[in-house]
């Protein structure tokens, strides 16, 4: 059975890098614990997010919620370069009465990942995201963390409020296979039921054998894997909000609670009755 990396980690408020691809080559699919903002600067890249796929364009922002899986796929030798924010759910939150994890929201409303922003917010960005990079360089400056995150705070507020403004283009997928994401989006809204492959080919009016080759070839993951994971998912963010354990295994879907036990430790690393999360990585140091 497939199992889908998280990679990267993230101990502070954000992190930031500014990466350059300069050659062909493959990148898995992963996740993340934390919240991540990708600017495209260059390049020839399909970007494949929960079953979905975006043909980037330079100036594009991929908008990427927790836990989404998600993987570019380089279309040539064409150098990728791309900016990169990593950010934590506490940080986005903690600003009073502004969540500013609105722009991830819409973004998963809509059900597209990927924000073209009008030329006006565009120019303020990337000026903004030039003073970031150069004040990291300068790490020794008076108060130099406090403004990194003074310039973070103002590069969200700009994309939540572009977000919002009717000019922003947010494009289609371009996913040759529309079925896959409707059962996408079923097995997400139902994961408490009984998901098994005979009850969504049925369902959906495919064979066994197509759903699980469609499957695989649209997503990169199998339909057990998927389900698996996605549980984990809602579970954990039961276990989070106070529910009991042994309730939170059931509501997720899971018949059995020492194989829900197992996989949870073993995907999180953690005991399911430790509430305690870090957005820590698990040894793999490729960043995207």
């Amino acid at each position: 059975m497939n199992t889908y990396q998280k990679t990267g980690y993230l101990t502070e408020n954000f992190r930031y890098f500014h990466l350059q691809t300069t050659s062909r080559q493959d990148f898995h699919y992963h996740y993340h614990e934390f919240y991540k903002i990708l600017f495209f600067l260059k390049g020839d890249v399909i970007y494949h997010i929960e079953g979905r796929a975006f043909h980037l364009l330079p100036g594009d922002i991929v908008l990427i919620p927790a836990e989404e899986i998600h993987c570019p796929q380089l279309q040539s030798d064409t150098c990728y370069e791309r900016q990169i924010l990593y950010l934590s759910s506490t940080f986005l939150k903690s600003f009073q009465d502004n969540d500013l994890s609105l722009c991830f929201t819409n973004a998963r409303k809509r059900q597209s990942y990927v924000m073209r922003v009008p030329s006006l917010y565009q120019k303020h960005i990337w000026d903004i995201l030039l003073c970031l990079e150069d004040e990291i360089k300068e790490n020794s400056l008076y108060a130099g963390k406090f403004y990194q995150e003074t310039l973070v705070s103002q590069l969200l507020i700009l994309l939540n409020r572009a977000a919002l403004n009717q000019q922003s283009i947010y494009p289609d997928n371009t996913c040759q296979n529309e079925k896959i994401l409707f059962i996408l989006d079923y097995i997400n809204k139902h994961l408490s039921d009984n998901l098994t492959i005979d009850n969504l080919s049925e369902r959906f009016f495919i064979s066994r054998y197509h759903l699980m080759h469609l499957f695989k070839a649209s997503t990169g993951y199998t339909v057990g894997n998927y389900i698996t994971i996605k549980r984990l998912f809602f579970a954990k963010a039961l276990i989070q909000s106070g529910t009991p354990v042994t309730e939170a295994c059931y509501l997720s879907g899971f018949q059995n609670y020492s194989t829900f036990s197992r996989a949870y430790k073993k995907h999180f690393h953690t005991s399911a009755k430790n509430r305690e999360f870090s957005n820590g990585h698990n040894g793999n140091s490729m960043v995207e």
